[in-house]
């Protein structure tokens, strides 16, 4: 690995870090224009982010070191599989690391220190919150590895540089395997990000809040890097979709000419997806909660025809 790969990864996860706020505000401005309401700054999460840095955490005082910790980790995860999903280039030094089976594993490792935390206080809204967070991870995360090996049975791996190194450099084709993929994945990224019909970002009402209700007890700096996080998460699985679907213009780690005409390119790419994230929220309802394993469920279903097809076809 050349020097340049390395700043190369530097600037993914740097870029990462500093778009992924830029889109939580982009889609929380597509919802507004979209429902006739007026729309909050783009730059709102930043200056939420500032607000929460420079304020004193408020701790119980009946709380573990896991529930210090969990905010520390799962910045951390999010920011390794930045690291990880190629969204600006693919011959990088975590190239090697990038495999689909870790990059869930990450997700997972997130999810379980935040659902610690949240019980570690003892609140009802905390146990409830968490209940609900591994509910619907235990369905969404077999449906994404479907999503993943369906794609990697086209390239003939698992590592994500090499399934977009694939997918990019074929010659144009319809796959059907893919078309199912696609559609199981905007479920999967639908509910593992809390957003409509699975779960409301913007609610605070205990029948329907599954997110919110983890990090009720947690204030500050604390909150700014969970809220970080779950803007990171957003932002990640955006990317694992353009990686999967829309491969084109992601450059190679040693190539800077690339690399400059990548990064507006993903924004493009991230800004339509956040004005498609907001029009699906704006004409969804949201599920009750014992909906939730039906929505999941068909996801499965999908991304394993997906894969079916594949394997019958080879398409």
């Amino acid at each position: 690995m050349t020097a340049t790969a390395y700043l190369s990864q530097v600037l993914q996860v740097a870029v990462a870090l500093a778009l992924a706020p830029i889109l939580v505000g982009w889609i929380n401005q597509c919802r507004a224009w979209l429902q006739g309401r007026r729309a909050p700054p783009l730059m709102l999460p930043y200056r939420t982010l500032r607000k929460l840095f420079v304020k004193d955490a408020v701790i119980a005082t009946n709380a573990s070191p896991v529930f210090r910790l969990a905010p520390y980790v799962v910045f951390g995860a999010m920011c390794c599989a930045a690291a990880i999903v190629p969204s600006l280039a693919t011959d990088l030094p975590f190239a090697r690391a990038a495999d689909a089976i870790a990059l869930v594993g990450l997700f997972a490792l997130a999810r379980v220190f935040i659902a610690l935390a949240a019980m570690d206080i003892g609140t009802a809204f905390g146990s409830m919150g968490a209940r609900r967070e591994m509910f619907v991870g235990f369905l969404a995360e077999p449906a994404l590895l479907m999503v993943l090996f369906t794609a990697s049975l086209i390239s003939g791996s698992t590592s994500l540089p090499a399934i977009v190194d694939a997918l990019a450099h074929r010659d144009f084709g319809i796959y059907p395997s893919l078309a199912f993929a696609g559609v199981a994945f905007t479920m999967v990224s639908l509910a593992e990000n809390a957003r409509i019909p699975v779960d409301n970002p913007a609610t605070h009402l205990e029948l329907t809040m599954i997110h919110e209700a983890m990090v009720l007890e947690y204030s500050a700096r604390h909150l700014a890097l969970i809220e970080w996080s779950a803007a990171l998460k957003l932002f990640n699985y955006s990317c694992i979709g353009l990686a999967l679907f829309l491969p084109f213009g992601i450059a190679d780690g040693s190539d800077w000419r690339a690399l400059v005409g990548a990064a507006p390119l993903l924004i493009a790419k991230l800004a339509a997806g956040g004005a498609a994230l907001a029009l699906i929220e704006t004409l969804s309802a949201k599920l009750r909660i014992f909906r939730a394993p039906e929505f999941l469920g068909t996801a499965f279903l999908l991304a394993v025809l997906g894969m079916l097809v594949n394997l019958l076809l080879g398409s």
